[in-house]
């Protein structure tokens, strides 16, 4: 039982405790979550999928991902923004994904939104929001210490939303943020901390 730090991986490695818990978590944490993120499309991906994990677990995201990148044609955002009402109605229909409407539609709009934009503009503006400090900070010791919201996530989701962008809050907007690399909250000692 872990006190929320690290605890062994089956590799004898010391890992946060969230990331052991199925072989998809292992993989996941090992070798993405935390990692830079960088393009308008792969960060569309991963603001469209957290988006869509909002009120689910990951794992329910994660092991549908593939189905996702099938039904929104990889996240490209000049393709998605070309969906039309009959594509829409092919997503709600569609089992391998979570066929929920607000989040489709957002998903749809999103992508009309950020066709508009220049070329890097969604990478820009994202990591425009990074914390200064990052490098610095101290790695949390527990699962704890790690916060589901901060100053820079609430700054991010209201200027998504200024700009037109939906379903993103503060707390979803943090966890792209760790997801992405913006932060670092692999605990103190992890394997996977740089």
């Amino acid at each position: 039982m872990s006190d929320g730090a690290v605890v062994p991986g089956p590799d004898g490695r010391p890992r946060c405790p969230w990331g052991l818990s199925t072989e998809d978590y292992l993989a996941y944490h090992d070798e993405e979550w935390g990692r830079p993120v960088h393009g308008d499309d792969a960060l569309f991906e991963r603001l469209c999928l957290e988006a869509f994990q909002s009120g689910l677990s990951w794992i329910t995201i994660l092991r549908r991902r593939e189905g996702f990148r099938t039904a929104f044609d990889s996240f490209r955002i000049a393709s998605v923004a070309e969906f039309t009402d009959t594509d829409r109605e092919r997503l709600l229909a569609d089992p391998g994904i979570i066929r929920n409407r607000a989040k489709v539609d957002a998903t749809l709009a999103n992508a009309r939104v950020l066709a508009q934009w220049s070329a890097g503009e969604l990478d820009a503006l994202i990591w425009s929001h990074a914390p200064k400090d990052r490098a610095e900070r101290p790695a949390p010791p527990t699962i704890a210490d790690v916060p589901a919201i901060t100053e820079e996530s609430t700054a991010l989701a209201k200027d998504l939303k200024k700009r037109g962008i939906r379903f993103v809050g503060p707390t979803t907007a943090y966890a792209l943020m760790q997801a992405c690399g913006l932060v670092n909250d692999h605990l103190e000692g992890c394997v996977a901390r740089p």
